[in-house]
């Protein structure tokens, strides 16, 4: 069957679900025309019917850009444009994955609900394995701009048996992150049926319509991959759509501002670890084990960050909800895991600028850029005080006692 010129097919909505997988391998690829040579394999050892699901995808966004263009022919049949208007103009064409946001003022903003949803794995398996993940735990939750963090839905998920030979893979993978064990787990796990039905009765659509649920897009194959897994075994129909979070707060600051902050540097703003230890973050099991990787405390940094940056944007009074409460006088407290090296140079420093205050500075401050010509090398963080020429007291007697060491052998 022949296609329209400017119509998708379904090898580029192939393409599109493999972009974060290929971007995960550190392959050079941005765009789906990028990614096109590296998934000609891999297409061909799709299924009939798993290309036939794409086949439909494509038919649906076709089906759904012929009825918006006949509507606009018609309202222009109906309304003319006057000659005077009818000139070239940017046009604008919104991907099938673009989030569609549709706020009338910044009170449907504030006041809209966001679900932030992520899926931790045993490892990754290779692509010619049928499981390419092992759902081992899922996080969620229910977030606002106005009422910060509303509501959180967390499991730890029965995974199913690794695939002969991969059992050590997957546990290494394991114990180098989130260290779920994929036997003898003490905890209660609970199966795909629960999960996912536990999951739609969490988000329950508003009048019909589900809402969007976002993830970093690095997590989003990962995370897409395993939703349908669970779909598929358990049988139960999902309507959840996956979105980039990054594009939810490019959107956010574009309503505002009429103007779009570079995507690298909210991705920056989102990798930030200032909430790693905060109380109420991760899981009773990974807090009680000091694990940082958590699926349930990814998805509240990221409102924790969003909480950050757009508040007082948009004009909404933080809240333990937005933030967690320790942290948001963060620039008078003290962080426990903090070990000082130089105790000399803190000790020396102290009297002149509030020591504790300087190194819990706002990372506003805390993240300047280090100069070209600075000896520390690209990404470094030097020190605000200066270089210190103090020098720990133990290591100076040391070096002070074995030059006159040498110097009583060479008399």
């Amino acid at each position: 069957m022949a296609h329209r010129r400017g119509s998708p097919r379904p090898y580029y909505f192939f393409v599109r679900d493999q972009l974060p997988e290929l971007q995960g391998r550190g392959l050079p690829v941005t765009r789906v025309v990028d990614a096109v040579p590296y998934c000609s394999q891999a297409w061909a050892l799709l299924t009939k019917e798993e290309k036939m699901a794409y086949t439909e995808k494509a038919r649906k966004w076709n089906e759904n850009k012929c009825s918006q263009k006949t509507v606009k022919e018609t309202c222009n049949l109906a309304h003319p444009v006057p000659a005077c208007l009818t000139t070239k103009m940017p046009s604008v064409t919104s991907l099938p994955d673009a989030p569609a946001m549709s706020w009338k003022n910044d009170q449907a903003v504030v006041a809209d609900i966001f679900y932030f949803l992520n899926i931790y794995s045993h490892g990754k398996l290779p692509s010619h394995c049928e499981q390419r993940f092992l759902p081992c735990e899922i996080g969620c939750v229910k977030y606002s701009l106005q009422d910060g963090i509303m509501a959180d839905f967390h499991h730890f998920i029965d995974p199913e048996v690794p695939p002969r030979g991969f059992r050590y893979h997957c546990q290494a993978a394991s114990d180098a992150t989130h260290k779920i064990p994929i036997s003898g787990f003490h905890l209660s796990r609970t199966c795909y049926a629960v999960v996912l039905q536990e999951l739609l009765e969490f988000a329950q659509p508003a009048r019909g319509v589900w809402p969007h649920f976002y993830c970093r897009s690095n997590d989003r194959f990962r995370i897409k991959w395993c939703l349908d897994r669970m779909a598929s075994i358990t049988g139960i129909e999902s309507h959840l759509e996956l979105l980039d979070v990054e594009d939810l707060v490019i959107e956010l600051y574009r309503k505002k501002y009429q103007k779009e902050p570079s995507k690298t540097w909210v991705c920056r703003e989102l990798d930030v670890f200032l909430w790693d230890f905060s109380s109420n973050t991760r899981c009773k099991w990974h807090e009680e084990n000091d694990i940082l990787c958590c699926a349930l405390a990814s998805c509240k940094k990221i409102a924790y960050c969003i909480s950050k940056c757009l508040a007082s944007v948009y004009g909404v009074s933080l809240t333990a909800a937005h933030l967690p409460l320790q942290d948001s006088n963060y620039g008078e407290s003290t962080n426990t895991k903090m070990v000082i090296l130089d105790a000399g140079r803190f000790q020396k420093m102290k009297p002149e600028g509030s020591g504790c205050d300087r190194h819990f500075a706002s990372p506003s401050q805390d993240q300047e850029l280090v100069p070209s010509n600075c000896d520390s090398p690209c990404g470094v963080k030097t020190s605000l005080y200066g270089t210190s020429t103090v020098r720990g007291r133990g290591i100076t007697r040391l070096l002070k006692s074995a030059s006159d060491l040498s110097k009583s052998f060479s008399n």
